[in-house]
């Protein structure tokens, strides 16, 4: 068993290209905005590069070895390396890394695998990412409805395209049903398009359907927003809007699929929709994601119909790339396997009790909140279910208590959602009380 350390670290060790910790940041820092991949960049006392994964744990080029409750944003539920997904990695490799233009093989496998899985999937489209299956949801919604508005809800992810960056994490409320721009750069013909409504508020969300259901195309929505699962009938009474008024419902299942259930959440909560986007898991860490939903809508991207009215165009590089195929059908056989949802629910759920344990007994005001594989810390005593409630949380302490956590060797991006995967073991429940407990006390006092 690997073991986690405390920062800081008393030597910066070289790495097997002659680099240092500190070489490949200035390297960075001169390439990178931010130093950072995307949107995240961790304060210069916690920040670390990755060198490599095994199983539930990372590895930092300092030799430094953390637990790892990030996975790769959700997409290794089976954690890193998984031997079986290896496996049908390398042996993809040898046949090709990339076609394009024509089926292959491995994509037809992993599609049949989807459709027969998935409660709504009649047919579906392969993207590279979850953004471009959101991206496409919505493109395909208002090809078949004629219509162009689409409601999503406050606090909702679903991408960093110019359609979903409203309102995914506004500092004040929204002004309902008008969402906040989240970046520069998005054209002001784009915003009138985008309607938003506060989570788990079935009255707002009907006045705003009602009002508006002369064009609204469809309505988005994350069954599990973040931390925040839906109330009771919350997604029932969705799919019921929706139907009343004609709208299409679209499930962002990019996080939710194949980590709640088999079925994802349309499986765990009973509830399905017109449409569900992918990604993550499908591809076992790999760039593929998909679009799955009624063949009477999926059809509108058929690329024999190009040129006909309301044909939608999808098209792209990496869709349906072997190599993330085969890492995709590899972690799906594993999920298969008799017992493996109710072994990982089980594990999180005994992993959330611990951690709650121990707020307790540093008399934090603060919740382990979780279900299923989620889960997060908050300082709140009442689980949220909405956005507003976490931001009425006290942030500030969350942000501190996860920075102190990182010093201890466990990996958690502050403020946001982590993942337990089936690579998690009682050696890191263990580890990871340890840490917590060494981080209540640093920011406790």
């Amino acid at each position: 068993m690997t073991q986690i350390h405390s920062l800081p670290l008393e030597n910066d060790s070289v790495t097997e290209d002659g680099l240092t910790h500190d070489d490949y940041y200035r390297i960075a820092e001169s390439c990178l905005p931010g130093a950072g991949l995307g949107g995240y960049s961790l304060p210069e006392d916690v920040r670390f590069i990755i060198a490599k994964g095994e199983g539930s744990r990372i590895q930092d080029v300092r030799g430094r070895w953390y637990i790892d409750y990030v996975g790769g944003a959700g997409a290794l539920v089976l954690g890193h390396s998984h031997p079986n997904v290896l496996k049908a990695v390398q042996a993809q490799l040898p046949k090709g890394l990339h076609y394009f233009g024509t089926l292959n093989d491995v994509a037809i496998r992993l599609a049949k695998e989807l459709v027969e899985a998935i409660p709504c999937a009649e047919r579906l489209i392969f993207t590279t990412t979850g953004s471009e299956a959101t991206f496409y949801a919505m493109r395909i919604a208002r090809a078949f409805t004629g219509r162009n508005k689409i409601l999503k809800f406050e606090g909702a992810y679903h991408g960093n395209h110019d359609y979903s960056a409203f309102s995914m994490f506004p500092s004040k409320p929204s002004d309902y049903p008008s969402g906040r721009a989240d970046t520069g750069g998005i054209p002001n013909a784009v915003q009138p398009t985008v309607l938003v409504s506060p989570y788990n508020d079935l009255e707002a969300v009907e006045k705003i359907v009602k009002k508006n259901r002369a064009d609204l195309a469809a309505v988005i929505v994350e069954p599990v927003q973040r931390i925040i699962f839906p109330r009771p009938h919350f997604l029932t009474g969705l799919r019921r809007i929706c139907d009343d008024n004609d709208v299409l419902l679209i499930f962002d299942e990019v996080v939710t699929g194949f980590r709640l259930a088999w079925g994802g959440a349309q499986e765990y909560f009973g509830v399905i929709p017109d449409l569900a986007c992918y990604g993550k898991i499908v591809g076992g860490g790999g760039p593929l994601g998909c679009v799955a939903g009624r063949a009477e809508i999926i059809d509108l991207a058929n690329p024999r119909n190009r040129g006909k009215p309301n044909y939608a165009y999808i098209n792209g590089t990496l869709h349906g790339n072997p190599i993330a195929a085969a890492a995709g059908l590899a972690t799906l056989a594993e999920l298969k396997r008799p017992g493996f949802y109710k072994t990982l629910h089980a594990k999180a759920d005994e992993f959330c009790k611990a951690c709650q344990g121990v707020l307790d007994r540093h008399g934090l005001a603060a919740i382990a909140a979780g279900e299923a594989s989620f889960w997060q810390i908050l300082f709140t005593k009442t689980v949220p279910t909405s956005y507003a409630d976490v931001m009425a949380s006290d942030v500030a302490a969350a942000r501190a208590l996860d920075l102190a956590s990182l010093k201890e060797g466990l990996y958690v991006l502050p403020n946001v959602r982590r993942f337990i995967s089936a690579a998690h073991t009682s050696d890191d429940l263990e580890d990871t009380v340890r840490a917590l407990d060494n981080a209540c006390r640093t920011t406790n006092t």
